[in-house]
């Protein structure tokens, strides 16, 4: 049996570790690099805090990979196909919501999930180093945040629709429109309230955070709508939580995608 307690408590250690050296650079202006990611700026863009905070990571979760035979799958390296091979594999986001710390506004945070072959994700950890908040998971263990057994309490009477991008800025605006405006009828609630700015990985939290709440990736053909590592970590929380973590059409997240990193193809949707 892998030891997803242990494996948990270094992945803590990690994304702690990273998190002190983005305090260190929040106030500093920072040079941006370009690299290949999806067609939207934000996933091409990278910074030498990513590759630190990556660096340091994989300082704590190389050795289990060793220890434990796991593969590994994190942003700033090329994939090296080894969550193929091995029964569970380490995803990695070292720096979610770059764009955010760059322009330096909340909303960006470290994630580190550990997911089975068959693309369920195991454990998953996030740090929001704004406000110093550790959330984690355990399948089939609950969820925590700070170390505490987490409760969600909100219940708002409207439904909040968390997002990247502005709605007003969003291309298929009229649909995800369409999307919030069945969903206030569902519900009953009066109407829908925005919160955007974050990245993908604290909008699944805010989601958890601000019931009832969705946050949407709509299906495309173009490469984008963020990658494994953006979703893997937040999937395994919001499951412990009971907030639903799917494709578009409802269906399980594959956080093992045989052809791409990319979840374009099927889309996002969280709902709380």
């Amino acid at each position: 049996m892998i030891p997803l307690e242990e494996l948990t408590q270094i992945a803590i250690q990690a994304v702690l570790k990273a998190g002190k050296i983005i305090h260190n650079n929040t106030h500093k202006n920072i040079n941006i690099e370009k690299k290949v990611g999806g067609n939207t700026y934000a996933s091409q863009i990278v910074t030498k805090v990513d590759k630190a905070c990556e660096e340091v990571i994989l300082k704590h979760l190389t050795p289990t990979c060793t220890s434990y035979d796991l593969g590994l799958l994190t942003e700033e390296t090329e994939d090296n196909k080894s969550r193929f091979d091995k029964q569970y594999f380490w995803c990695v986001d070292p720096l979610d919501g770059t764009l955010a710390f760059i322009n330096k506004r909340p909303g960006f945070s470290v994630a580190i999930a550990l997911v089975a072959k068959d693309g369920t994700p195991k454990i998953g950890v996030v740090y929001d180093p704004i406000s110093a908040t550790v959330y984690h998971a355990i399948h089939t263990k609950g969820a925590f945040k700070n170390g505490r057994p987490w409760v969600t309490t909100s219940q708002n009477n409207y439904l909040t629709y968390v997002t990247d991008k502005k709605l007003a800025d969003t291309p298929n605006q009229n649909k995800i429109k369409d999307i919030l405006h069945k969903k206030v009828m569902e519900l009953g609630v009066q109407d829908y309230q925005e919160i955007s700015g974050a990245g993908a990985v604290l909008n699944a939290i805010l989601v958890a955070e601000n019931a009832p709440a969705i946050f949407v990736k709509l299906p495309k053909k173009e490469k984008g709508g963020g990658s494994l590592w953006d979703f893997a970590a937040t999937a395994c929380i919001c499951k412990e939580l009971g907030v639903q973590a799917t494709t578009f059409k409802g269906n399980k997240l594959d956080l093992n995608n045989k052809h791409t990193t990319f979840m374009n193809d099927h889309g996002v949707f969280y709902r709380s």
